[in-house]
């Protein structure tokens, strides 16, 4: 299978909002944004100068299948960034794809926005979550109680 990053556009983020709304998404991925109209307006102020997110669509065999992308983005702090991603085709899920992407997407990242650390946070009983992030290197640093739930935070150097 191979596994593209390209631009988001305001039709990508669309459908990403709609598609994070399924109910194990959710329960996996906490989102900020409630509506649609909130997470278009999050995306135009990521393409504005000193943005502090970066991010790309996930593509497998062509298809558009996820996003990756870091956001805190600031050089002067450790980590300096934190990263997420989702691949939200259930169908395409366990073959490696955010694996592949994060790696990519890491590089890419590290490359456009001068990252040197980058953080993550996952739910404890996300163990495919876990996985990509250790499969691409990173370290489990603590593990915290969130709302009654625990959770780990993960940490890499570039």
């Amino acid at each position: 299978m191979e596994i593209a990053l390209h631009e988001r556009t305001e039709d990508t983020v669309r459908i990403y909002f709609e598609r994070a709304q399924q109910p194990f998404i959710r329960s996996m991925l906490p989102q900020r944004a409630k509506t649609v109209e909130e997470a278009l307006a999050a995306y135009r102020h990521t393409r504005h100068p000193g943005a502090s997110s970066f991010g790309r669509t996930i593509r497998a065999d062509g298809r558009y299948v996820g996003d990756v992308w870091v956001y805190c983005i600031d050089l002067t702090d450790t980590p300096n960034a934190m990263l997420s991603y989702c691949v939200f085709e259930p169908e395409v899920s366990g073959r490696g794809i955010a694996t592949q992407a994060v790696s990519l997407f890491l590089e890419a990242a590290a490359a456009e926005c001068g990252l040197r650390t980058v953080g993550a946070f996952t739910y404890a009983d996300n163990a495919a979550s876990i996985r990509v992030l250790e499969k691409n290197g990173f370290e489990m640093q603590e593990s915290f109680a969130e709302e009654d739930r625990l959770s780990y935070y993960f940490q890499k150097k570039l």
